[in-house]
């Protein structure tokens, strides 16, 4: 049963953002870390002082928890901004450094783009530093929790990115796979995982590994991804990315892991979240108006129906992103499928990362699983319930 933790192979813990936030932990959100300590790391000042905003006033400074150290606040001069250090190995900070500056370069040719991403304001590679002009923002994941996330604001951000996906790549992109999905880990985990693991996590991975048809599903999907055109992509897009300013402007964070990629893995996330979000839900009483939540234990029967009822009312949220990514690009042939098998992969995806805060998998996320797992195995026939053949 054998390289990483779980987080270093693709299942991703709450990200930081310009905003200072990183979303409600509702379930929706993976915040497990604590805040680093600004004066542990005497470069952030310095580079802000070289940078002309001087060092950060420390009452005005919060640290939002993530997998990398980040801090939000004022500086001497007035300004108000974001610092993350990138945390991991030297090589793969220096990749994400790296793909960090390739996206800036290409962002600057797409105008339509350009508006809807945070400013960077300078870096230090060598010490893994980057600097964003501060974004007064609710992110998308508290949006989604307090039901206010809108079919205008998913078409928007559906439109945004359809742009990043139609637009001509620009000097040195990325060209490398994204390391998930790992069909190999279903054969069996590096022992160096294995060990680090905690019993929800061996037990998620347990599940996955004794479904053979998931496996075959995995090495389906790898396969349809490398014949798959190759355009610039986020690549870990989630709702908790996404900024949301007065106005319901759409600011798209965190772009780390930006290369050349398949389109659908983008879309396919965004679907993924609500799909997600929507099981979540059978066990609350969020969009049920009046109706009490059932006092006694739910019947298989009920959680079906609830089921269907919470993906009716959250779904066309895909919908109109789905019709927004189509008033920008056109989809290859085979697109619906791969998106609508991302999807499902997303909440694998989500189980995995779950698990990594929980002692036991509970019935909600194994019933999320479920649903992802459905997702994968038949995407032809869970297209048509994204909406992803519909035309705009």
């Amino acid at each position: 049963m054998p390289g990483t933790t779980l987080a270093g192979a693709g299942a991703k813990p709450a990200e930081e953002h310009p905003a200072g936030a990183s979303g409600k932990a509702d379930g929706n959100s993976r915040p497990a870390f604590r805040p680093a300590d600004l004066d542990a790391f005497p470069e952030v000042d310095a580079l802000l002082e070289k940078l002309g905003a001087g060092a950060f006033v420390r009452d005005s400074v919060t640290a939002p928890v993530g997998r990398n150290h980040a801090w939000s606040g004022d500086t001497a001069s007035g300004r108000r901004v974001f610092v993350k250090r990138l945390v991991g190995g030297e090589a793969d900070v220096r990749e994400r450094m790296a793909r960090i500056q390739s996206f800036e370069d290409f962002v600057e040719a797409v105008d339509e783009l350009a508006a809807h991403v945070p400013v960077l304001l300078g870096s230090d590679r060598a010490a893994g530093l980057v600097v964003f002009e501060h974004v007064e923002a609710r992110t998308g994941a508290e949006l989604m929790v307090d039901e206010d996330f809108d079919g205008e604001l998913a078409f928007v951000v559906g439109q945004k990115i359809g742009v990043l996906h139609s637009a001509v790549p620009v000097g040195d992109v990325d060209t490398t796979e994204p390391v998930m999905p790992e069909p190999a880990l279903l054969r069996g985990l590096p022992l160096a995982m294995f060990n680090e693991l905690s019993f929800a996590e061996l037990e998620a991975w347990r599940l996955m590994q004794r479904d053979e048809a998931l496996r075959e599903a995995l090495e389906n999907l790898r396969r349809w991804e490398k014949e798959a055109p190759r355009v610039p992509s986020h690549t870990d897009f989630r709702v908790d990315q996404l900024l949301i300013k007065d106005g319901d402007v759409p600011v798209i964070a965190d772009w780390e892991e930006f290369r050349l990629a398949d389109p659908a893995r983008d879309v396919g996330a965004f679907a993924g979240e609500w799909l997600y979000r929507s099981v979540l839900d059978i066990v609350t009483n969020r969009g049920d108006g009046d109706v009490p939540f059932p006092d006694t234990e739910l019947t298989h029967e009920q959680i079906l129906a609830r089921g269907a009822e919470k993906m009716e009312r959250l779904l066309p949220l895909v919908h109109h992103f789905w019709r927004g990514y189509r008033t920008r690009t056109e989809p290859d042939p085979g697109f619906a499928v791969r998106a609508t098998a991302f999807a499902g992969w997303h909440l694998l995806d989500r189980l995995i990362a779950g698990a990594a805060q929980s002692q036991r998998l509970s019935g909600i996320e194994r019933a999320a699983a479920g649903v992802g797992r459905g997702a994968l195995i038949t995407p032809h026939r869970f297209a048509a319930l994204l909406g992803f053949e519909d035309t705009p």
